[in-house]
């Protein structure tokens, strides 16, 4: 079996080590007009989100209002019919 020697990096200059942060600030400093638009992009979506969960939760507490109405005249009815019907003896 053989192993695998991984290469020895030597250390980097003073030039090649500022060579090096130079690239990676302007790497990054490039990236930051695509990166302000997609945190402006996930903010919106976001917000949708949030609206979306907001009007579903209103529309659940609608219907539950409802069906509450509902019952209850439902009730009611029977409590009527059940007073106006005389009792056979």
């Amino acid at each position: 079996m053989s192993k695998v020697k991984s290469p020895v990096e030597k250390p980097l200059s003073h030039e090649e080590i500022k060579l090096r942060k130079e690239e990676i600030t302007k790497f990054y400093t490039d990236q930051l007009p695509h990166l302000k638009v997609q945190a402006e992009y996930e903010r919106l979506m976001t917000e949708i989100e949030e609206h979306r969960a907001k009007r579903l939760q209103a529309q659940a507490f609608l219907a539950n209002a409802y069906e509450a109405m509902e019952n209850n005249e439902e009730d009611e009815g029977k409590k009527e019919q059940s007073n106006t019907e005389t009792p056979i003896l």
